[in-house]
């Protein structure tokens, strides 16, 4: 049963109209879902060769898929002669991967980082890629170098964004892919920068701390996070009328390398298992995820409250039973 593979508690919605009539939330961002990391490492499985397209129940299991995603997504780009050659023209590999986590300190978000990139397996030219994880501060830079064990440190740096408007820019040029961790809207000027001059290198935004929906007001710098393509998300919602709730999620799991053949899914809970109601060819906005979570709440009850997208959605994991 879905209910028991995810608690999870959802924030009260309280609509000033009680009317039947449909209020929805204009609220979209990525969420917090998974609960703290123990101090103790659980187990992730190996790597497998596949995305699984189901969405996960455990915090093992998205780490599993989200890598899973990335690496067999990065290998064309990091053995693609083209882009080793540095030809003119080559459009320069930009991807996106969210990853729910209960907090954003920085403890929590080193632990992801380590459990993400520590063992990732990437290779250019037959060796390790050399993997360059640049934060958004001081703190979480320190605090996630010394989360790393020391036999990782000649193929994973870290790098304090701030790094580069001080000039310190020579572990930029020793980097095979660059990942921005946890950035901030604010950053997003020297976002652009740093990964202009990474050209034509990988880059991955991971576990941006804005929302999707608030990137319209970020003028031309909207265009630009538009150049990058998400592998993996997921993201939890709710649905409630006056007599039912229901949870899911919007979800995208790139399989095999494959940019254009993942839509992304829109999943309800139904009978107690999250099925599949819509996809959509690109990100659906919440006005269309509300459309369709409207239409089949609407069967069933017709008076649907609203739909919302969670920023602090907890989950309390504890597998199937």
């Amino acid at each position: 049963m879905a209910t028991n593979l995810l608690k999870i508690h959802l924030h009260k919605i309280k609509p000033s109209n009680p009317s039947p009539q449909f209020h929805p939330s204009r609220h979209f961002t990525h969420l917090s879902s998974f609960p703290s990391i123990p101090q103790h490492r659980p187990r992730i499985p190996p790597l497998s060769l596949q995305c699984n397209v189901t969405p996960p129940t455990t915090k093992e299991e998205a780490i599993l898929q989200a890598k899973t995603c990335l690496s067999t997504t990065l290998e064309k780009p990091l053995n693609n002669p083209k882009l080793a050659g540095k030809l003119k023209k080559v459009k320069q590999p930009r991807f996106r991967l969210e990853i729910p986590v209960v907090d954003d300190s920085p403890a929590s978000i080193s632990q992801l980082a380590l459990d993400v990139f520590e063992d990732l397996p990437i290779k250019r030219k037959g060796s390790a890629a050399r993997l360059l994880i640049i934060y958004p501060n001081t703190t979480l830079t320190e605090t996630a170098a010394k989360a790393f064990k020391p036999q990782s440190s000649s193929f994973v740096q870290h790098m304090n964004i701030s790094s580069v408007t001080n000039g310190d820019t020579k572990i930029l040029t020793s980097a095979d892919v660059a990942v921005f961790l946890a950035p901030e809207a604010s950053q997003l000027a020297l976002m652009k920068t740093v990964t202009d001059s990474l050209y034509p290198r990988p880059v991955v935004i991971f576990n941006p701390k804005w929302g999707f929906e608030e990137e319209s007001s970020f003028g031309e710098l909207e265009g630009f996070l538009g150049t990058f393509e998400v592998v993996y998300s997921f993201m939890g919602l709710e649905v409630r009328g006056l007599l039912s709730k229901r949870k899911g999620m919007v979800f995208r799991c790139v399989r095999d390398g494959v940019l254009s053949g993942e839509k992304w899914s829109v999943l309800v809970e139904e009978e107690g298992e999250l099925k599949v109601i819509s996809r959509f060819k690109e990100r659906p906005s919440i006005n269309e995820v509300e459309n369709v979570l409207y239409n089949l709440m609407a069967i069933n009850s017709p008076i649907t409250k609203s739909a919302k997208f969670l920023k602090d959605l907890v989950s309390n994991v504890t597998g199937k039973k």
